[in-house]
């Protein structure tokens, strides 16, 4: 058995949904840095920490925004309280502190090999996503992450130095009761998984 409690466990995971709609309560910037605080230590690769998130607040920010959604996506993003792109910072070992000797020759190293700090920063961006959904169920709010965008369009709007890449647009905000469409079936263990 996990050892989460089953309230935490049913919070996080169990009884979790993918959320469209949102109470109209608004979301703090002291919210989201404690769901950092949370999970800030989750793994990734070498600990590079490339995942970065841009909070889309303003109603300027947000038509910006929507005008590179898919057009399912426009109106729940506009009604959303918050609405964040999380990215990876393909120059994420610029903040490297370079007192650890090792830190420093690999950060050397990713500077000249652009192909290798890409994947690097994908790969461990998209699991500190995946920490940051788990973080915002964990503080009882709703998350409707959402993959149907222009990621080109995005990038030249908000992130035109380059440097930052947009990986997913997440709507946040308190959940509503009927705010969620119906679970569709996931597979079990057995279709999953493999024992060699």
């Amino acid at each position: 058995m996990p050892a989460l409690d089953p309230t935490a466990a049913d919070l996080l995971f169990r009884e979790a949904h993918t959320a469209d709609r949102f109470a109209p309560d608004p979301v703090s910037d002291e919210q989201m840095e404690e769901i950092w605080d949370l999970i800030r230590w989750a793994p990734t690769s070498g600990n590079s920490s490339p995942g970065r998130f841009l909070l889309v607040r303003s109603p300027q920010a947000r038509e910006r925004l929507v005008a590179h959604m898919s057009e399912g996506n426009r109106e729940k993003t506009l009604a959303a309280p918050l609405t964040v792109v999380a990215a990876a910072d393909l120059r994420f070992h610029d903040l490297w502190p370079r007192t650890a000797p090792h830190r420093a020759q690999a950060a050397a190293r990713l500077e000249d090999d652009l192909p290798a700090r890409e994947r690097l920063a994908i790969l461990s961006a998209t699991l500190q996503t995946a920490y940051f959904i788990i973080g915002i169920r964990a503080a009882a709010l709703a998350a409707g992450p959402m993959g149907g965008f222009d990621r080109d369009g995005v990038d030249r709007e908000f992130f035109p130095d380059g440097n930052w890449r947009s990986l997913v647009v997440i709507n946040v905000g308190h959940p509503v009761p009927d705010g969620f469409r119906n679970r569709l079936p996931r597979l079990s263990f057995a279709d999953v998984a493999r024992t060699v």
